[in-house]
Formats: C-alpha cells, structure tokens, sequence
C-alpha cells in the first residue's frame, strides 16, 4: 500500500460498511497512466506523501471574507466555523444542515450510494472517510432572494492535513436557487481536500450553481458534482479553476427528465507549475433534454490544463441538443494544454456539435492594441481577460456576477506568461 492510502486509511472512524467501501478503495489503489481517465494526470508524486487528518483548527482572520456576503456557511480545514458562518438571512423555504448533525436514517440513501470502478478511487474514499459536509434542501415553489454562499477554507497549520467533504443539494418542484462556492487558501499549505457533491434537481427547479478554486499552490483540490436533472429543471453552473497545486474537477450529470437542460461554463487557468485537470460527463436519457457547455482555456508558465468533454446521448433521448466548445489559449512554450471532446450518439433525430482548439493570441490584436500605446503585457492581460469573460455570461446575479468577475481578473493578473 502507497504511503497516500495508508495515511488516509489512519484517519478512518465509521462502520462495518463503510469500512468495506474503504478496504475496495486500498484493494485497487490509485489508478495509473494505463487508466484512461487518468491518462494525463499522473498521481505518482501524490501516492508517496502523507496526510495527517485535521485536529485543531487554526484561528481565520473574518476580514477575509469581507467581500463574501450572507448568508453564508464557512468551513476551515474542513471543519464547520461557527463565527465566521451566518445562516439568519436564509431565504424562507430553504434549510441547511451539516452532515454531522443529520439523523442518518434521513440521509441513507444519499450516503450508500458505490462507486464501482477503480478511476473513482476517490469518490469511494470519501464515501468511506467524509465526516462533514452541507445539507441542502429547498422546499417546493420557493425563490430564494439571495445566493446561498458556501465557503471552504484551506489554512496552514504546520502539517500536511486531508479532509473530505459530503455535500447534498436538493430542489424540490419549481425551486430556484443560487447557490456560490468558494475554495480558498490562508497561507502556503500543502493539504489535499475531496469533496464530493451530489445535486437532485425536482420538476420544475432552476438552480444556479458557481463554484470558485483559489487554493494554495501547493494545494491538491480533488472535487467532485454528480447531478440528477429532472424534466422541465435547469441547471447552470459556472467553475474557476483559478488555484491549487494539482485540481481535478469531474462535472457528471444526468438529464433524466424530459426537457431537462443544462449550462455548464468554465475558465481553467493554469500558470507556473499549477495542473488543472478537467472532466464532464454529460448523460442524455430523456427526450428534448439539451446541454450548452463552453470552457476555456490558458496555459502559462509550465502550466498544464488538461480537459475532457464527454456527451452520451442514449437510445431512446429523441430532440437532444448538445453543444460543446473549448477553446484554448497556449502563453508559454512550456505550457502544455491535451484537450478531449468526445460526442457518442446512440438516438435519431438530435442535434450535436462540439469543437476544440488549441492557439495562441491573435497577432493582429496584439499588434493592433500595440499600435495604440499598450505595453505587450497590458495589451495581452486585455485579451486574454476578454477571452475569459465568455463563461461567465450564464450568471444571471448582478452581485454574482462582479464577483466572480474580479475573481478571474485578479487570478490574470498574477498570472506570469513566462
């Protein structure tokens, strides 16, 4: 057994089932290059370190979150925060709770969920190790005035800790909800987070979901949604990749219900010796159901994105509509950037394009803001900033929207192109 897994198996405190989910997870072990999902992403460096679990959690200055509205939940070190949380301003209709303190009978279901093949090894971990995590639960007909913001802080504390997180989101019929996601960091640390999230959208729901990656650059961010869409629901959902030493996002959803959609956008920036490793995995099961899906791309430094846009649409998904584009850009010779669009069409009558490209900026428009007296750095932070904005359009939240808005425009201009 690799020195990753042992250390995690130390940490485990939790029951005769959870134990065999975990003992399946150390049977297979971490997967190699000959896996195909994880084919570019080499785990070899993480399996020979070590993580303590977390003990104490070091004091966060609340300044931090100053520009993070209420209502809020705040967890550091995977640890729920108490100060730094404020829940009074919670639209009426919705209720959150943390796992710790769910009854388990309620949540039974949701946690005996399997994960039967070796590349989710670490799905399985979590659902062997998670200790904490959000309930989320909207009541039918609802609509929330403000975005719910989760806020998940990672803070250095002397040693390299693991944490992993067990999140439930649920829409009951007609609920709309925004709901806000940041990962952030305190400090150079060096831990590993693994969060899983599961979403269950109800007929008729319309949820707004961002999610933000800021962590350490030293950081190893493994996070995980897994969506069930039924008929007539939304679903949009927006994900920076903007921090982190090594951070692999996986986006599964399932288009069950008739009618169901989906907007799922992104931005991946990966700058100094950062890996962004992205995966979707769109299923269309019912009819008419459509997904819009546009992510972009840079590579700086000796950065290295690595994206894979999967779409199934199954027999018997009739009207399907699905739409992928990933464009790239490459602002270093030694980036590296491996893009995988992958579109399987098992029904008549549907429409479907996905495209990818790998490039560099437009020497015109460079030349041409040039011409007009910007320095080379400013005039490609310009494009490459206008190139990220794109995404982001799905958010429909004025306030949202600036802030995730700063967010990519501060990670650009930290961003060295070297």
């Amino acid at each position: 057994m690799n020195a990753l897994l042992q250390s995690l198996a130390e940490g485990f405190n939790g029951d005769a089932g959870r134990r065999s989910v975990l003992d399946e997870a150390l049977r297979d072990g971490l997967p190699g290059a000959r896996n195909e999902a994880w084919k570019y992403t080499s785990l070899r460096a993480l399996e020979r370190r070590r993580f303590a679990t977390v003990d104490t959690v070091p004091d966060i200055d609340p300044l931090m979150l100053a520009t993070i509205p209420t209502p809020r939940m705040v967890f550091v070190n995977g640890r729920y925060s108490v100060p730094l949380s404020h829940t009074t301003h919670l639209p009426i209709g919705v209720s959150v709770q943390l796992l710790s303190e769910a009854d388990q009978s309620d949540i039974a279901r949701f946690l005996a969920r399997r994960f039967e093949r070796s590349e989710d090894v670490f799905a399985r971990l979590n659902a062997a190790l998670a200790s904490e995590g959000v309930l989320l639960r909207a009541e039918a007909g609802i609509v929330g005035d403000r975005p719910l913001h989760l806020v998940f802080i990672g803070a250095e504390d002397g040693a390299d800790r693991a944490w992993h997180l067990r999140n439930l989101i649920e829409l009951r019929e007609g609920a709309q909800l925004t709901l806000v996601e940041h990962h952030l960091a305190v400090g150079a640390h060096a831990h590993l987070i693994n969060a899983l999230t599961h979403v269950h959208l109800a007929e008729d729901a319309q949820l707004t979901h961002a999610r933000a990656q800021n962590e350490s650059d030293r950081a190893t961010s493994l996070l995980r949604t897994d969506a069930v869409l039924s008929r007539h629901s939304q679903y949009r959902r927006v994900d920076l990749e903007l921090g982190g030493g090594l951070s692999r996002n996986e986006l599964n959803v399932r288009l069950e219900g008739d009618n169901a959609q989906l907007t799922a956008n992104g931005v991946l920036l990966a700058g100094g010796r950062r890996h962004i490793d992205t995966r979707l995995g769109i299923d269309h099961i019912g009819r008419d159901t459509s997904c819009e899906l546009t992510w972009r791309g840079l590579g700086a430094g000796r950065g290295r994105v690595v994206f894979h846009g999967g779409i199934l649409i199954r027999e018997g998904a009739d009207g399907a509509d699905a739409s992928l584009s990933n464009k790239n850009l490459l602002l270093s010779d030694n980036a590296e950037i491996d893009t995988q669009p992958v579109l399987e069409i098992h029904a008549d009558e549907v429409k479907a394009a996905h495209g990818a490209t790998v490039g560099q900026l437009e020497p015109n428009a460079l030349f041409y803001l040039r011409s007009r007296g910007l320095p080379q750095a400013d005039a490609q932070r310009l494009l490459t900033a206008a190139f990220c904005r794109e995404p982001l359009a799905t958010i429909e939240d004025v306030d949202t929207l600036a802030l995730l808005t700063s967010q990519v425009d501060a990670a650009l201009e930290q961003l060295d192109p070297a």
